[in-house]
């Protein structure tokens, strides 16, 4: 399906900059090759990696909010991604967490800031799958188990038709694909310990699979979109028995509902999570006084990496040698995985065994890697950087700092978003986290809603420091 086999959702009336018609108008300079930066974006020409040589959208709701914070306008003009995470979304109507902005009215304000850029990324999250995230109560979302037709009809058609106005034509949109959801489809289902119904259910009647493909096809047929699907993190999918399966699923999706390899640009990890970019005290083939860290160490727990880096290039191999093209790339969500601050270890642990080896060495400080509400002690991590390692696009951060991952008490809603106890600071854990303590902060908001205090000790713990 080609651009022109669309309808547009709505013609957009080129935004007025400085004098000069932006859109239609930028169209016309563009097709006429007349190259030249304060015209804004110049080409069309699709790209290995979108983000080189590129500006990134600066979400103006979110920079508000962040320059707001004592502090915050170190980062406020960090580029971050636009979350889509119910069908009200699209328009503008009925968001949480005060926000007013349709995806739109994003990409209008995104030909605005494209002006003096030859090439300009807008991110954007696509999260509403049926029965989403179906180990997670706090992200859970609107639409039920089978309500795969509303997915396709009600969220994901308009939301390519605004893509594909030819008013945007020049952005280089770059799509996150459904976090959280095919993972699950791993780790918990069946006899595991962590399996729940919903996610038997969504793997039996297979509309996560069914819907990310749908995705793919619909948004990979628009000329300047980029897919990269949600891979989990490395405390996720690391494990043999998890590894290779995974990447499995995700070759199945990407052949479902009409997609095909060609329409992933790449994958992410670690997209609204926690896990170390990079563990430079300790490494997977280590051994302390004879015992393996995989064997030695509670932490690896017998895990095949230690960190997102790894974890990411390993796994673009493994997707490579299943039939995804050779180029494929890797994000990884920094947003918050900095672990700096006056705990921050400054080289390995005591080599007396592994588990201190690995213990006084790891910067990442969550009690278990499991964990994935609010964490305390959390910081920024590495900001916006492009291709910094081998098969890696780029580090983005793709959760908006400050936004909070659940709340830390059952608090009603409309937004179709429940309560998760790995939200809950007193909760003891379960099968997912090892039975541990959540290690979630206190007196958090609805999930996707401004956490002050959160904001505040990403700030303080940022590494690199602000």
């Amino acid at each position: 399906m080609s651009r022109t086999d669309r309808t547009p959702h709505r013609r957009r009336k080129p935004a007025l900059i400085a004098g000069a018609f932006v859109g239609a108008a930028a169209l016309t300079v563009s097709t006429l090759g007349l190259a030249n930066a304060s015209e804004g974006p110049q080409t069309l020409q699709r790209v290995d990696n979108p983000y080189v040589n590129a500006g990134v959208y600066v979400n103006p709701e979110w920079s508000a909010n962040a320059a707001a914070e004592p502090g915050g306008s170190a980062i406020a003009d960090e580029p971050t991604a636009v979350w889509l995470d119910r069908i009200a979304a699209i328009d503008g109507s009925g968001q949480g967490g005060g926000r007013t902005m349709g995806l739109a009215d994003h990409l209008d304000e995104a030909l605005v800031q494209a002006q003096g850029h030859d090439n300009f990324v807008f991110q954007v999250v696509i999260y509403n799958l049926p029965g989403r995230d179906c180990a997670a109560l706090a992200s859970n979302g609107e639409l039920g188990p089978t309500e795969i037709n509303r997915y396709k009809t009600e969220f994901i058609d308009p939301i390519a038709d605004i893509l594909s106005d030819p008013a945007y034509a020049e952005l280089r949109i770059s799509a996150v694909i459904e976090i959280d959801s095919l993972p699950n489809l791993i780790t918990n289902v069946g006899s595991r310990p962590s399996a729940t119904p919903l996610c038997n259910e969504m793997l039996a009647n297979g509309n996560y699979v069914s819907g990310v493909g749908y995705a793919l096809a619909t948004l990979g047929a628009i000329d300047n979109v980029y897919n990269y699907v949600d891979a989990g993190h490395h405390g996720w999918l690391g494990w043999e028995d998890n590894f290779r399966p995974g990447a499995q699923l995700f070759h199945q999706a990407a052949n479902a509902e009409g997609a095909s390899p060609s329409d992933v640009t790449g994958f992410i990890a670690n997209t609204a999570n926690f896990s170390a970019t990079k563990e430079d005290h300790f490494s997977i083939g280590d051994v302390i006084n004879g015992v393996p860290i995989r064997q030695g160490s509670s932490w690896v727990d017998w895990n095949q990496y230690t960190d997102e880096l790894t974890y990411s290039q390993a796994l673009r191999t493994e997707l490579v040698g299943l039939g995804f093209p050779s180029n494929i790339g890797m994000l990884i969500d920094t947003s918050r995985n900095g672990w700096g601050g006056p705990d921050r270890p400054t080289g390995p642990g005591p080599q007396t065994s592994a588990e201190a080896y690995v213990e006084g060495g790891r910067y990442d400080q969550r009690i278990h890697p499991g964990n994935w509400c609010n964490q305390s002690g959390a910081g920024l991590g590495e900001r916006h950087t492009v291709a910094p390692e081998p098969g890696i696009d780029a580090y983005v951060w793709i959760k908006p700092p400050g936004e909070s991952d659940g709340s830390s008490e059952e608090i009603p809603n409309d937004e179709g978003k429940g309560f998760d106890e790995m939200c809950d600071p007193t909760y003891g854990g379960n099968a997912q986290n090892g039975n541990n303590l959540s290690g979630a902060l206190d007196n958090a908001p609805v999930s996707g809603h401004w956490f002050s205090a959160q904001f505040q000790e990403l700030l303080a713990n940022a590494y690199p420091p602000l």
